[in-house]
């Protein structure tokens, strides 16, 4: 681990907008498949328990789950609405939402809310489960937020299109490097209060490109829009952005 700097999720550790999928416009179907994992080891876990239901009505379990010996479930074919939806703005929500429930022997149990399907893809949904008795290192229960596209968020912060490089960290780097991890500070710069979380970088740009593009988008335009988050992200961690803002 080279350096590490807080920096703030835009769209991914945000509020999240109580917008729910529309079950009646969805003719088209996507695709989930989940994987559970020991957090501690990262080891798989074999015959977890997963249910799946409806985002915003818990009470309404459709499938019922198990891991294999990989820790995966079989893909699951589940309604989506019309693949238009999502290759232009539009006010219509373009992905039906997803809770999943899972529990295995050993663990502390863990629900996902808002898991989102769109039309003719592949929605994976990565579970890394705590042991029973072992120290919390992440919320029990997870919340993905409306994608930045589709939901309603606090404007960006202004800033300087130019910032200048300080010679303040405690290491100052000489050079561009991709850190292992990054530190994701889960409010304003300013708010001290706010959770820090470490996040690997890889895993972070993962999850910052699963809430501001679509995966529909041609693969062409998908390409640059990580490319320019990469290259967003990189710029926070090379100008020391959130402890110059503080």
């Amino acid at each position: 681990m080279l350096h590490m700097l807080i920096v703030r999720a835009e769209g991914y550790l945000c509020a999240m907008k109580n917008v729910y999928h529309t079950q009646a416009d969805m003719p088209d179907t996507g695709r989930l498949r989940i994987s559970v994992e020991s957090r501690v080891n990262r080891d798989p876990i074999p015959g977890a328990k997963v249910s799946v239901s409806y985002t915003g009505e818990p009470e309404s379990t459709f499938e019922e789950l198990s891991t294999n010996e990989s820790g995966q479930t079989q893909q699951l074919e589940l309604k989506a609405p019309p693949l238009e939806y999502s290759m232009e703005p539009s006010e219509t929500q373009p992905y039906a939402q997803y809770t999943i429930q899972i529990s295995a022997d050993g663990y502390q149990p863990v629900s996902v809310d808002g898991i989102q399907v769109l039309a003719d893809q592949t929605a994976v949904q990565d579970i890394r489960l705590q042991p029973v008795g072992a120290a919390a290192t992440w919320p029990d229960d997870i919340v993905i937020p409306a994608n930045t596209l589709f939901g309603n968020f606090p404007p960006k912060m202004e800033e300087a299109e130019i910032k200048p490089v300080r010679q303040t960290g405690e290491i100052v780097l000489s050079r561009v490097v991709v850190p292992e991890y990054v530190v994701v500070h889960d409010g304003a710069p300013t708010d001290s209060t706010a959770t820090d979380y470490y996040i690997r970088y890889k895993d972070y740009i993962k999850n910052v490109a699963s809430s501001e593009i679509y995966a529909t988008w041609p693969d062409a335009t998908i390409r640059a829009n990580i490319l320019a988050i990469m290259s967003f992200t990189m710029n926070r961690v090379y100008t020391e952005w959130y402890r110059n803002t503080r």
